[in-house]
């Protein structure tokens, strides 16, 4: 019998480790995290904006990076520019329709790693009653212990919509939406 247990103890040990994604929030609430856009005006500047309200998951794995995943929930009432007319006008039926598309959501089908903590996030973006694929170049910042007892990590990324694409009328030079985010997740 005693041979038995060592035997199987052995073979145990020899199978490779295997390891698992972690599962995280991103933390609004601690405002560490955001979504921010970026639209040309006029041809001579940009007007640029973020969602208040969003809210999200991730897991991660940093020797598996393929198999992480993305789920992001935004609600597009919270668009805002700080400028209280302009946020009216593009929460009006004239852009985002906040009456009608209350919520866009991004969720990932892949994550391909390119090395040097770089990697790309391809996925379906739901915004304005259209679902279309998006890429995000994104990028890990850094993992760790926080002064709380939790474990927390953190990636940025950015990626560009073509207004159109979503049935987001466009106006002049004003074709396409640029995205920075900055996403810090709590391991739950």
């Amino acid at each position: 019998m005693k041979k038995h247990l060592l035997a199987l103890s052995l073979f145990a040990t020899a199978l490779p480790t295997v390891s698992h994604a972690a599962d995280y929030v991103i933390d609004t609430d601690g405002a560490h995290a955001s979504i921010n856009m970026k639209v040309p005006h006029l041809g001579y500047s940009f007007i640029k904006g973020r969602f208040n309200t969003f809210e999200g998951t991730f897991s991660y794995d940093p020797n598996n990076v393929a198999a992480s995943t993305v789920n992001v929930k935004v609600d597009t009432t919270s668009f805002d520019s700080n400028h209280a007319e302009r946020d009216k006008h593009v929460r009006s039926n004239d852009f985002l329709d906040v009456k009608k598309y209350s919520t866009a959501t991004f969720t990932s089908n892949k994550v391909v790693p390119k090395g040097d903590g770089e990697f790309v996030i391809e996925g379906q973006l739901t915004l304005h009653g259209e679902t279309k694929p998006l890429t995000i170049d994104a990028q890990f910042i850094g993992e760790g212990k926080d002064p709380w007892g939790g474990y927390r990590a953190g990636f940025s990324g950015t990626t560009r919509i073509e207004l159109a694409d979503y049935g987001i009328p466009v106006m002049g030079d004003a074709s396409y939406a640029d995205l920075e985010l900055h996403v810090e997740g709590i391991r739950q």
